[in-house]
This record gives structure tokens, C-alpha cells and sequence, in this order.
């Protein structure tokens, strides 16, 4: 469909929340259309370059309390792309270093007349905690090691277009699965949409209660690496950590690390997934990081179609009123 013909009331009804706090408790039918609704941004605003105005009016929230780049600019980025408003939160500099609780000050940020907030947290759970205190749309930017639903939302998207259906894949998660937020939010996603899924890392880092979820666990990279259609190398996430899980990062990368060794034994089609920041070396070379089976930048793209997607649906399709026929501008 060309830009100029665009018309958001094109987009598909069902989603009727007024949160996106997880993926757990989405049915395969929503996060479906939530692919799609991202998948329909992207291609109105020619793959994430130019600009609707169909949140003209509407104020968005950044809510981190923990350092991100990727995330915060694509959600900024998302918003504005949509025409909203953007305030960026920067909790040393806020009320909070005067002792002001957390949800006092969220309340504050609503009744300056926001629509959504944008909230990322080192404790599980803060979203949700949100979510029962304010009246305005709450987005999970990652609570901890719980759930990173768009990161999430943003795999998948990557993976789909590529491959199409995800029924019948097979999806290998490599890495720091006890601490990622993005694995949580991946199984949850994958699953619904009849992938197989694959956990793989050291044994210190991936539990065999892993499989009581339906996944299978492995600790041997070399073994899954010819099944797997697409493999999402996760990062050590050592600031999450009391104790180191391996002896050395020199001998996790010669483990788990995806080379160009291990490529040459994987499928011809497969893809490859980061959700970063990467570090080359550790979790993957650098002449894996930028083969052509590569869908790294790819997903920084997707990243801002997923959020378009997401903003749209708690502040615009959530307000239960009809879109406005607006066009690029």
C-alpha cells in the first residue's frame, strides 16, 4: 500500500487493553494483531522514515529508572513518528531524590493530563504495580528479569517477516536465559505462534525447569545449532549477577559464542537475532554480527514499528474512539 493512501481506521479491531504489560497473558489472537498493527505502520511511514499524525495531541511518558538507549529513543522516536508529545523522566534529577514515593510521583505525570506511560524498572512487577494506580495506558519497557514485551513483540516481528508463519520453526535462545527479561517475553510470544523453542547456555544459567514452560533445554550450542531456524543470542547480563556463572568470558565465547565456524554447520536460511547491546566477542563475532543472515540492525528498525504499533493501541485504538483519518505528513 503507498504511504499517501494510508487510513488508520483500516486497522484491524480486538485489542481493547488499556496496558501492554506482558505477553503471558495475551492470547496468540492479540499478539497477532499486534504484529500486524506494527507490520501496517511500518509500511505507512515507509519502513519507520516519515511521519502520521494520529496521536496529535496526545502526551507520552518516559518512566526509566534504569539506563537504556535503544528502547527509550525507539519509544521517543515511536511517539513522535505518531505525532504525540514526548517527556523524558530522568529520575535523579526528580522529586524522588526528596523522597517522593514512586507512585506519587507517576500520579503527578497523569495529572498533568499524559496519556501513556512508558515505565522501565529494575523490579519485577513495577508496571503492573502502576497499572493498578493510574487511569492512563501503562507500557512495560522491562521490569527486571520478568518481561520485556516489546523487545519481545520485535523478535517475532523480525523473524515473521522473514520467514512468514512461525508455526512448525524452530527458535534456539542462547545465553543469560536466567536473567533476560527478553527470554521470558520471547517463550511466551514464540510458543503462542507454534514455534519451537530452545534453550541453550550453561547450566548455571539455564535451569531444566525451563522445560516445565514447554520448551527444550540444552547446554551444548554445537548439537542445536544444525536444528535451529533462527538463533537470539542474549547477552550476559552481569549487572544482575552476584556470582560469576562461568570461570572466564573467554571460555563462555568459546561455548556459546556464534562463529563462523558454527554458521557454516548451521541451515543456509538461518537467521540471526541480537537483542543487544551486543557484545562481539562474547556472545557473537563480529563477522557473524554482520553476515548477511544477520537481522540485528533489522530489529532496531522493527523496534520502532512494534512501538508505533503498541502507542497507537493503548492511546489511540484504547480510548474506544473512532481513529482519525489522518495522512502522512
Amino acid at each position: 500500500m503507498p504511504a499517501s493512501s494510508f487510513e488508520p481506521d483500516a486497522f484491524p479491531d480486538g485489542w481493547g487493553h488499556r496496558h501492554l504489560l506482558d505477553l503471558e497473558r495475551h492470547s496468540t489472537g492479540e499478539i497477532r494483531l499486534l504484529l500486524d498493527t506494527a507490520a501496517r505502520f511500518k509500511e505507512a511511514t515507509a519502513g519507520c522514515r516519515r511521519k502520521l499524525s494520529v496521536l496529535t495531541g496526545r502526551t507520552v511518558v518516559n518512566l526509566f529508572f534504569e539506563n537504556s538507549t535503544r528502547t527509550r529513543t525507539s519509544f521517543s522516536l515511536a511517539a513522535r513518528r505518531l505525532g504525540a508529545d514526548v517527556v523524558d523522566f530522568t529520575a535523579s534529577s526528580s522529586s524522588l531524590s526528596k523522597g517522593e514515593s514512586f507512585i506519587d510521583t507517576a500520579k503527578n505525570l497523569e495529572a498533568m493530563g499524559v496519556d501513556a506511560v512508558v515505565v522501565r524498572h529494575a523490579t519485577p512487577g513495577t508496571p503492573h504495580l502502576l497499572a493498578q494506580h493510574l487511569s492512563v495506558g501503562v507500557i512495560n519497557a522491562g521490569d527486571g528479569p520478568h518481561e520485556h514485551p516489546t523487545q519481545g513483540l520485535l523478535d517475532i516481528f523480525s523473524i515473521r517477516e522473514h520467514r512468514g508463519d512461525l508455526a512448525g520453526a524452530t527458535v534456539g535462545l542462547v545465553g543469560d536465559i536466567a536473567h533476560s527479561r527478553t527470554a521470558r517475553s520471547n517463550i511466551w510470544g514464540l510458543l503462542k505462534l507454534g514455534a519451537k523453542v530452545i534453550l541453550c547456555g550453561p547450566p548455571t544459567l539455564v535451569s531444566p525447569r525451563w522445560r516445565e514452560f514447554g520448551v527444550e533445554v540444552s547446554h551444548d550450542l554445537d548439537a542445536i545449532v544444525p536444528r535451529c531456524d533462527v538463533l537470539n543470542l542474549l547477552r550476559i547480563q552481569f549487572e544482575r549477577q552476584n556470582t560469576r556463572p562461568f570461570p572466564s568470558v573467554r571460555e563462555y565465547a568459546h561455548l556459546y559464542a556464534m562463529t563462523r565456524e558454527r554458521l557454516r554447520r548451521a541451515k543456509k536460511d538461518l537467521l540471526i537475532l541480537a537483542p543487544g547491546p551486543i557484545n562481539r566477542g562474547v556472545e557473537v563475532t563480529a563477522e557473524v554480527a554482520d553476515c548477511p543472515q544477520s537481522l540485528i540492525l533489522d530489529q532496531v528498525t522493527n523496534g520502532l514499528a512494534v512501538r508505533m504499533g503498541v502507542l497507537w493501541l493503548v492511546c489511540g485504538a484504547g480510548a474506544a474512539a473512532e481513529p482519525p483519518r489522518e495522512r502522512i505528513v
